[in-house]
């Protein structure tokens, strides 16, 4: 049987995980950024009296984009936690890493 470090209290710092890696924050803000410029589109179309049907494929396609950038920060997220919490070591990087792209194409999946 393992033995897996104590579970961290909530007051605990660690369990407040900020985005570490610089790669994965760039691409999530970047994600962002794309989504608020369609959101101000949207904006755009509802003053400029566009169709309905129009603005809802836009807004579908806003809630897409924000969904696929919650998944991958999640996974981003889960990813820092188990390396920190399980102490991996950078030989074990890889394996981890197939395992959450499994968890990420799940995860898009369901949305």
């Amino acid at each position: 049987m393992t033995d897996f470090p104590a579970p961290h209290k909530k007051s605990d710092p660690c369990t407040m995980a900020q985005l570490q890696d610089e790669k994965s924050r760039t691409d999530l803000l970047n994600r962002l950024k794309r989504a608020e410029g369609q959101l101000r589109g949207i904006q755009r179309m509802i003053e400029g009296g566009e169709p309905c049907l129009d603005i809802a494929s836009q807004m579908a396609a806003v809630r897409n984009a924000l969904d696929s950038a919650y998944v991958r920060m999640t996974v981003c997220f889960m990813q820092q936690e188990l390396q920190q919490r399980l102490g991996m070591t950078e030989a074990q990087g890889p394996i981890l890493g197939e395992m959450l792209e499994e968890v990420q194409t799940l995860l898009n999946k369901v949305r």
